[in-house]
């Protein structure tokens, strides 16, 4: 079993934190996630989630890729990424913590935005978590899913919004973290999208790592 580090942050603490925390906590890391899922038979995917990423490592992360998530008959729940014909694991983790898609699509973007900008992703990983304890933007939302529109939230953080090295982050310290939720969808996540604008006047990208659901029970991306 692996827990990722922001996971085990999260973990330890957010149980004393305001009502307002507790809300966003719980649209955020359900641990009924994947509640209506079966383990997968076969080789079978149970969830396949479209991701993109751009401007991220200097274009060494850039591109198209699959995430293939699978419960297995001991309710663990295994994640694989892929692109083209190659495939890595991410990691397998307990279902009884929800659905972990969460948990690597934080951790990318702290590895990317660290890189990028220079900070250290403990600091960065601590300043995401206090940022929970906030009041975060949550929304009323609308999309369309299999061909009908369903009802969702939409869950908007932005963790170096207040901070004191907010300065010297530059265009990073407008990172923003939407993440769309709806019990209507397998999995309780619709997309996990993670933003930074480019740099104001400059040829310099700005960053983009977005995870969309697919399908449910796809054999493989």
């Amino acid at each position: 079993m692996r827990i990722l580090p922001l996971l085990a942050l999260l973990l330890l603490g957010l149980g004393h934190g305001p009502l307002a925390a507790a809300e966003t906590y719980e649209l955020l890391f359900p641990s009924t996630a994947l509640k209506g899922l079966e383990a997968a038979p076969g080789g079978q995917s149970t969830l396949v989630y479209d991701r993109v990423i751009s401007g991220a490592d200097e274009g060494q992360a850039d591109g198209s890729f699959s995430i293939g998530l699978k419960i297995k008959p001991d309710d663990n729940v295994a994640l694989t990424l892929y692109q083209g014909t190659r495939s890595r694991g991410l990691g397998n983790y307990p279902a009884s913590v929800g659905n972990p898609l969460i948990m690597y699509f934080l951790e990318s973007v702290l590895a990317d935005v660290a890189f990028q900008s220079g900070g250290s992703p403990f600091y960065m990983r601590n300043r995401i978590k206090e940022s929970l304890l906030r009041d975060a933007q949550i929304v009323p939302v609308s999309l369309r899913y299999h061909d009908r529109e369903i009802a969702a939230q939409q869950v908007t953080i932005r963790p170096f919004a207040n901070d004191k090295a907010r300065e010297r982050m530059g265009r990073f310290s407008q990172l923003a973290l939407a993440v769309t939720v709806s019990d209507d969808i397998p999995g309780w996540y619709y997309s996990l999208v993670a933003t930074v604008p480019a740099a104001t006047g400059g040829a310099e990208a700005g960053y983009t790592n977005a995870i969309t659901l697919k399908a449910a029970g796809e054999a493989r991306p």
